[in-house]
């Protein structure tokens, strides 16, 4: 008697298979043979400038299209889909916090945060029927910035609009959150602070976490660690972003 095959569990968060890119006509810069993430961990990844982390981070997001290969997120061929559907993918499974925020200095804390939801039908399906602005306030308050939803951006601190930036990416609890840098302009008390409640609410969604960032003292808080220039044939190209 044969026994039953066991049931296959869902795909990684990310993987990538024989990855090549280059910009236009210029050298190759990133020559990936393997890379997997699994579902709900932490990642740290990191390399000098120029090794291609930016440039990465842009393929798993969907902003950039892969020339030879396979980026694979959420068991998602993303080489396979139109730019329009990869931006739809992105808004609505992918959370961003960019490393210079990117936050729009006319509006207000709230507004920034619910911005993706207003912009991307997607994204607003993921809240299943909920109040983007009371979901928005539940995650500000666990950021610790719910006191400060009215205001304008340009009223608040470094830290607090990096906080502003990290619930704008986590709002509809996205599978997969991205940081690039997050931490660059903060001392190292508030990046721990702010390491602590990103990792608290990336848990809280189930989100994957991959963490991109130059500061090696960072790396022991991570579940796992990749160094790009290890995975990257490429490594000796000239630098890219």
């Amino acid at each position: 008697m044969t026994a039953p095959a066991a049931a296959a569990g869902p795909p990684p968060a990310v993987a990538v298979r024989d990855l090549r890119f280059a910009y236009r006509r210029g050298p190759v810069v990133l020559d990936i043979p393997s890379l997997e993430i699994a579902r709900g961990t932490t990642v740290f990844l990191h390399g000098p400038s120029g090794s291609g982390k930016t440039t990465l981070l842009g393929l798993v997001a969907g902003v950039l299209a892969p020339r030879e290969g396979q980026v694979l997120v959420l068991g998602t061929d993303l080489g396979r889909l139109s730019p329009s559907a990869r931006d739809a993918f992105r808004a609505e499974h992918v959370g961003y916090v960019f490393q210079m925020f990117n936050l729009l200095p006319y509006l207000s804390v709230l507004e920034n945060i619910t911005l993706p939801c207003r912009l991307h039908r997607a994204r607003r399906r993921r809240l299943g029927g909920a109040d983007p602005d009371a979901e928005a306030r539940a995650l500000a308050d666990r950021l610790g910035i719910g006191d400060l939803v009215a205001r304008r951006v340009t009223e608040l601190s470094v830290g607090q609009q990096q906080r502003v930036a990290c619930a704008r990416a986590l709002l509809g609890r996205p599978e997969l959150v991205i940081a690039d840098e997050p931490t660059s302009a903060l001392d190292a008390d508030r990046r721990a602070q702010f390491l602590e409640l990103l990792f608290g609410a990336c848990a809280h969604a189930g989100a994957t976490l991959l963490f991109v960032s130059h500061d090696r003292a960072l790396e022991p808080l991570f579940a796992a660690s990749l160094a790009l220039p290890a995975l990257n044939r490429a490594a000796a190209a000239p630098a890219v972003a």
